[in-house]
């Protein structure tokens, strides 16, 4: 994302920029609990428990939006965790030459090593959402991790596991992950291509992330979660960026004369069965997860 220059642009690309929304997030930490074996359940609320900050709510769906909180919690002042944190939900891979082996490595910064002994909490703050959820889940893993350091660990894969699964957090056209692309579509107001993947399709699936939680969990088989939790969080990301160039980029109508995109009913009803399954996806490896790193 390009650096904001004034305070008032850096607001907004905060506020656009919050992968799925509260809402996503809870739905994905509502799945992924569905399948977390009983004893990592009660480690997880136990940790949870121990939050202080006063963020959210202390249940792990509140608390899979924790990150966006904190990230945004001096932003108006200090900005400090914004500075620190806010490129950490995505990795901007371009879609270049509409193919789909992105450059990842460019993405990532070169992949930044986290220093020896340095938290992943104050590692470098050029770093990509792949390699600080792979540090997040080390942490998570580690049998000596301190037990503050080990909340944290954990409430950033809470809800970073989440933003992977988001194609514009997984994906570039050198538009800010869509948030320059004005798009308009019949039963919506109007915004730009990031707010409508991170919160209007996520509406039509259904009223209340509880619900939808239940009505996604109904439709996973377990050939897709045997399918889903086959390897890495960069394999998740390319995956994610698969979609994204088929359908949140593939899918998009001719530009208009002004620039901007009317979406057409195919379009919404492309986009709306691609989060269904993206937010499923990321349910069932967000419980693998934990199930791996917390037993």
């Amino acid at each position: 994302m390009l650096r904001a220059c004034a305070t008032a642009l850096l607001v907004m690309v905060a506020t656009s920029a919050d992968a799925w929304g509260d809402a996503g997030h809870e739905i994905v930490a509502r799945v992924a609990d569905h399948y977390l074996q009983p004893a990592v359940r009660a480690r997880i609320a136990a940790l949870l428990k121990t939050d202080t900050t006063g963020l959210t709510a202390k249940d792990i769906a509140a608390q899979a939006t924790w990150a966006d909180k904190y990230r945004d919690s001096d932003r108006n002042s200090t900005q400090l965790r914004y500075e620190q944190t806010r490129e950490w939900h995505f990795t901007d891979i371009q879609l270049k030459s509409r193919r789909e082996d992105g450059d990842v490595d460019t993405a990532c910064f070169g992949h930044p090593p986290l220093p020896a002994g340095t938290p992943a909490l104050q590692g470098p703050k050029h770093a990509c959402l792949i390699d600080k959820l792979d540090q997040f889940i080390v942490e998570l893993r580690a049998p000596g991790t301190p037990p503050e350091e080990r909340l944290r660990a954990l409430q950033f894969v809470l809800h970073l596991v989440g933003d992977l699964h988001q194609p514009l957090h997984s994906s570039d056209d050198h538009d800010r992950g869509g948030n320059t692309r004005n798009v308009t579509a019949a039963g919506f107001s109007p915004g730009n291509l990031h707010r409508f993947w991170d919160t209007e399709f996520v509406r039509r699936l259904g009223p209340k992330p509880p619900v939808v939680a239940n009505l996604l969990i109904a439709k996973i088989t377990a050939k897709d979660r045997a399918m889903w939790v086959d390897g890495s969080p960069e394999d998740w990301a390319r995956d994610t960026f698969g979609v994204a160039l088929r359908t949140t980029y593939g899918k998009l109508p001719a530009p208009l004369a002004d620039g901007g995109y009317a979406l057409d009913a195919a379009y919404v009803a492309a986009a709306t069965r691609a989060t269904s399954l993206q937010l499923s996806k990321a349910g069932v490896r967000l419980a693998q997860v934990l199930n791996t790193a917390l037993p």
